[in-house]
């Protein structure tokens, strides 16, 4: 792979990884509430399952999801019902317990939110299928630039968790009360709602 294509891909990835969306919503959501470490390790859970994904679509197993509708709207459905269930957890927290113990949510299952909402999208598999095999040279080993875009991928998704936890961190400052916090907690609980909506619309490209 030349310096050229990785030219091309590097901003081109960072834009994918910087798009606002349910996880890096999380992350800001995490940050918020229980502070930019923790955060930025629940992101784990994230980086878990798109590492997963990539390796599906190395191997080109991704492609049942584009020839099968059943099993694109079975993984389409089971994903916008999780965030539309993380929605009205959000919606019902914020509370003066959530002010007072911020340690409430575990490390676990703030990494295992992270992993369901990203694992529940079939869009995020699809955009591996369609975006990384663009800068691959086929004529070239095939299996090594995968890995390599892969791998890239995934750095720029750790800055991009970083980033969004960092965001999250300076708006804690500004939600030191217990009001505000609950209204921090509803406004994602609404972009998460909107976010599971979307993915109920979602058609396969």
């Amino acid at each position: 792979m030349d310096l050229a294509t990785l030219a091309l891909f590097l901003p081109a990835c960072f834009a994918l990884n910087m798009a606002p969306g349910p996880n890096n919503l999380l992350s800001l959501s995490h940050a918020a509430s229980y502070g930019l470490r923790r955060a930025c390790l629940a992101g784990a859970g994230r980086l878990l399952a798109f590492a997963g994904m990539i390796a599906l679509a190395a191997c080109g197993l991704a492609a049942a999801l584009h020839a099968s509708e059943l099993l694109f709207q079975c993984v389409k459905l089971a994903g916008a019902l999780y965030l539309f269930w993380l929605a009205w957890q959000l919606w019902r927290s914020g509370g003066p317990a959530a002010a007072q113990a911020p340690a409430g949510l575990g490390l676990l299952a703030m990494a295992r939110r992270e992993f369901l909402v990203a694992a529940g999208n079939p869009k995020a598999v699809l955009i591996f299928t369609a975006f990384l095999p663009q800068f691959v040279d086929p004529a070239r080993g095939v299996g090594p630039q995968f890995l390599l875009l892969g791998l890239l991928f995934l750095l720029l998704e750790i800055a991009a968790i970083a980033i969004y936890a960092a965001m999250g961190l300076h708006l804690r400052r500004w939600l030191g009360n217990t009001r505000a916090l609950r209204r921090f907690n509803r406004g994602c609980a609404l972009l998460l709602a909107g976010a599971g909506a979307g993915l109920l619309a979602a058609r396969r490209s």
